[in-house]
């Protein structure tokens, strides 16, 4: 089983050196990610290239790649959060988590692959980028809580370990939603899912229903991060909500739009990060995607952090 305990002071000095300081994009071809619902709520797989619009910091783009129900190959970073708090619980997690990656793994691309990430008060990589679903599932029995909580430390690792794969990236996220020993801030955490091109689901577990007893600031924080994504938040408890959760996860996973377009006339600001907006036609559907990418900028004044606008779009109704 591969093991990679990552050590975050290291990483830290190592994202300080000037080599690793630049933004690592690629502007040539911008790639969305879309999901469509209806009011319902329902998925909607069968609309057209031209029932899009696609804006870059305002100016019309046309959308030169389209893929309908795309089936380039995915590249999931699960993680999972073993901090003492969800240690009552983590069975649950990892038994849904594997019927998760069985529907995963044996339905897909061939090249679908999947990487296994726990954390609490430090980060470890159980796996690397795998198709292998009993590899997986090992790894998965081998979680055990502890106690802390670096979930924002978590997401920033595992986005850059996206970000040179091929095809459609995804974080899946299962905590209760806590933050309390990461290193990185929200902010950095969201920048590196953004610089990744990935995508984040949240599946946030709630065995306390009521208000009182539950961390909704990090319900809230991790909804933030989804919407800035195009990704979408689950709040199950244990048992049937949370397998639905990954049922509903699979069922977008499927039924995504890939919308690609080459910057054209776009606007500059002194900002690196592009305002991204997609719309449908039809005033009854929903669009989900990003709201922004890391591209050319009219200066570079200030560090990287003030630098990166992270609030998240309104979705068009």
């Amino acid at each position: 089983m591969f093991r990679q305990w990552v050590r975050l002071p290291l990483l830290a000095a190592l994202v300080l050196s000037p080599g690793l300081a630049q933004f690592r994009v690629n502007v040539n071809l911008v790639r969305v990610v879309t999901t469509v619902r209806n009011q319902a709520g329902e998925l909607v797989g069968e609309l057209k290239k031209e029932d899009f619009q696609v804006f870059d910091n305002g100016a019309p783009q046309e959308v030169a790649v389209f893929e309908r129900h795309s089936d380039q190959p995915l590249s999931v970073a699960l993680l999972v959060d073993i901090s003492g708090s969800t240690a009552k619980d983590l069975k649950y997690e990892t038994d849904s988590a594997t019927r998760f990656l069985k529907v995963l793994l044996g339905e897909g691309n061939l090249n679908d692959t999947v990487a296994l990430f726990g954390f609490n008060w430090q980060v470890t990589q159980y796996h690397s980028f795998t198709h292998s679903f009993l590899s997986l599932t090992t790894a998965l029995k081998a979680l055990h809580g502890e106690a802390g909580t670096s979930l924002y430390d978590a997401i920033y690792l595992a986005a850059r370990t996206l970000e040179d794969r091929e095809g459609r990236k995804v974080l899946v996220v299962v905590t209760d939603g806590g933050d309390t020993t990461s290193s990185k801030s929200l902010q950095q955490a969201l920048a590196a899912v953004q610089l990744a091109d990935a995508v984040i689901y949240p599946v946030v577990v709630v065995p306390i229903t009521n208000d009182a007893g539950r961390n909704i600031g990090g319900e809230n924080a991790l909804k933030f991060m989804a919407d800035g994504t195009g990704g979408r938040t689950f709040l199950p408890t244990l048992g049937a909500q949370l397998d639905r959760a990954f049922s509903d996860i699979m069922s977008e996973l499927r039924t995504q739009y890939l919308l690609g377009f080459y910057p054209r006339n776009v606007p500059l600001t002194k900002e690196r990060f592009h305002r991204l907006e997609v719309r449908v036609a039809r005033p009854d559907l929903r669009v989900s995607a990003r709201n922004g990418y890391y591209g050319e900028a009219e200066g570079e004044s200030g560090a990287f952090d003030s630098r990166i606008s992270v609030a998240p779009q309104a979705k068009r109704k």
